[in-house]
């Protein structure tokens, strides 16, 4: 049943996105070229309606045969969440609207997830303590937090031909991967049919792309994944609680240091600028798609990691983070993803190019 639902969602996907593309045009969704775009023609975008539609469909196929889901009504929130997330991302594909409103629409699709679906981060065991550390009255920001960092994660990411769907796709096969060692069938299910969505999707968008996802599709990601990841992963221990963030360790890693980034050169966090992972990895001389390749590389490393680091011992857990850490602060120095001079561990390691 899993595998079918994948299918389903696969080849509805396949047949959807031309049509949202012919739509994207009539609405005036269009994607069109500047300095800091890649492309060099009009596109299409609001892509991610081809996905976001393949999900609903299969979720709903699926849902008379699904016997870990008791009550319809507990998957609402989720449904509902999605479609406020959709609608915000539809509307700047479209409007082109200011951050304000688009905030604000996040928030809300949070919001509905965590008080009407009742999911919350509301305790985490510590390592080397017996005690639990209680998040009281914090537990629902945190939980917003979250979602809301997780959506501009990836959004932010999305700059490249396939980019942002492929990183996703590699993401959500982790997450699908370790509920079904956990046996969270809800999860697996869900992760699944999103990621047949996704590669529906990436056949008409992988380098040379005929249309872009948009906010639309990528804020809508950044959702389920960040949904996901705490439903699989919440009220656990911290070193189990790291495990999303190893998943996500490419956009989150690239919107990291996009705010140090900015800080550094004395910018407005908001900021947009031409210097995300992808950009840098370009101008070191990779072509466009040996540059999303590489991420999609990275972002399986890290998926990879993930698992290992979810059956890891606590000092070998503790080891594993501390070495991709050092890994990812050498990696962003000499890429340059803060800015050419910004190395302090390769000049106090002795790395530092010689000019």
């Amino acid at each position: 049943m899993l595998i079918g639902a994948l299918l389903v969602a696969f080849l509805l996907s396949i047949f959807l996105t031309p049509f949202v593309g012919k739509l994207a045009f009539k609405l005036g969704a269009t994607d069109k070229p500047n300095e800091r775009k890649v492309h060099s023609k009009i596109m299409p975008r609001m892509g991610g309606l081809a996905i976001f539609l393949s999900f609903c469909i299969t979720f709903l196929l699926f849902l008379p045969f699904w016997p870990f889901i008791d009550d319809f009504g507990e998957q609402l929130p989720l449904l509902v969440g999605a479609l406020v997330i959709i609608l915000i991302g539809m509307a700047d594909d479209i409007f082109e609207l200011r951050a304000a409103p688009k905030f604000l629409g996040q928030v809300l699709a949070a919001l509905i997830i965590v008080l009407w679906g009742g999911l919350e981060v509301e305790f985490i065991n510590l390592p080397f303590f017996t005690d639990t550390l209680e998040f009281g009255v914090f537990s629902i920001p945190i939980t917003i937090l979250w979602i809301v960092s997780i959506i501009n994660a990836i959004n932010l990411i999305d700059g490249l031909d396939g980019l942002a769907g492929g990183v996703s796709t590699i993401a959500l096969v982790t997450i699908a991967t370790m509920a079904l060692i956990k046996g969270d069938l809800f999860v697996a299910m869900v992760a699944l049919i999103v990621i047949g969505s996704t590669l529906g999707f990436l056949k008409y968008n992988f380098h040379p792309a005929k249309i872009f996802m948009g906010d639309t599709g990528a804020l809508f990601l950044g959702y389920i994944i960040a949904v996901l990841s705490l439903l699989g992963f919440k009220n656990v221990t911290m070193i189990s609680l790291i495990v999303p963030i190893i998943i996500l360790g490419v956009p989150i890693s690239d919107t990291f240091f996009a705010i140090i980034r900015r800080v550094v050169n004395k910018q407005p966090i908001s900021a947009a600028d031409k210097s995300h992972l992808h950009h840098c990895l370009i101008n070191l001389g990779f072509t466009h798609k040996q540059t999303v390749l590489l991420i999609y590389a990275l972002a399986a490393c890290f998926g990879l990691a993930a698992i290992i680091f979810s059956f890891a011992t606590m000092w070998g857990a503790l080891i594993l983070v501390t070495g991709l850490l050092l890994i990812i602060e050498i990696f962003v120095e000499k890429i340059g993803l803060v800015n050419s001079n910004y190395q302090p561990l390769l000049k106090m390691l002795n790395f530092k190019n010689k000019p």
